[in-house]
């Protein structure tokens, strides 16, 4: 089982750093072999069409999306903007989903969000869901979201409400076994029938849902 984990946050003493290290760390525990990533590394432009069609994904979107495609689940720790989703975090989303076959689809995603606010960036991981699962990602019914988190942490980095710190390994566990389960569901077919029945599925659920129009196509818009 392969995760990538990360936080959506550039700055560099993040709590939501702090906070999906503790999930890698829990994640390594059951056996995944985790790629802890910097989101600085998947850094993009402004989401552009004219951008898209002149020169394609830029490099932080094209890095974002091989990470992703080694991956089978991953790991989010997201901030609470204004309740709702980062926009930097929004705008990679957008670009990677510009790819295909989707990089997004059929990836187990566990969201967790650590904020010093009393509800923990709770409301803005709903909204996290949103567009993720709207390119087909397999967001984890369960999140974790760390309130007053600026006092949560002692200076090993581990949390200091022993509770808390047993049901982020519980839920963390819980995702790891469910997603290392439905991966060979989700993963890249081995043999020519598998491809075949895949590239089906995949080619119905693009014309089905129309998640993004091609380049081509979004000229027209």
């Amino acid at each position: 089982m392969k995760i990538l984990a990360f936080a959506a946050s550039h700055r560099a003493d993040s709590l939501n750093r702090k906070l999906v290290a503790l999930a890698a760390e829990a994640a390594r525990k059951e056996g995944a072999d985790v790629d802890l990533a910097d989101f600085n590394e998947f850094h993009v432009p402004h989401y552009n069409g004219d951008h898209e069609r002149g020169a394609g994904l830029p490099e932080g979107a094209l890095e974002l999306k091989r990470r992703l495609e080694r991956a089978n689940a991953v790991l989010l720790a997201s901030p609470e903007y204004n309740y709702s989703i980062p926009g930097a975090l929004k705008n990679a989303i957008d670009w990677v989903s510009r790819a295909r076959p989707m990089p997004w689809r059929g990836k187990s995603i566990y969201l967790m969000s650590a904020s010093p606010s009393p509800m923990g960036g709770i409301r803005g991981l709903w909204q996290t869901r949103i567009p993720l699962e709207g390119c087909g990602a397999l967001v984890f019914p369960d999140m974790f979201a760390l309130p007053n988190a600026d006092q949560a942490f002692d200076d090993t980095g581990q949390l200091r409400d022993r509770k808390l710190a047993e049901r982020l390994e519980q839920e963390v566990r819980g995702f790891v076994r469910l997603a290392d389960a439905i991966a060979p569901v989700c993963d890249r077919p081995r043999t020519a029938a598998e491809k075949q029945r895949r590239e089906t599925i995949v080619s119905a659920l693009e014309k089905e849902s129309q998640l993004q129009p091609t380049p081509a196509a979004a000229k027209k818009t």
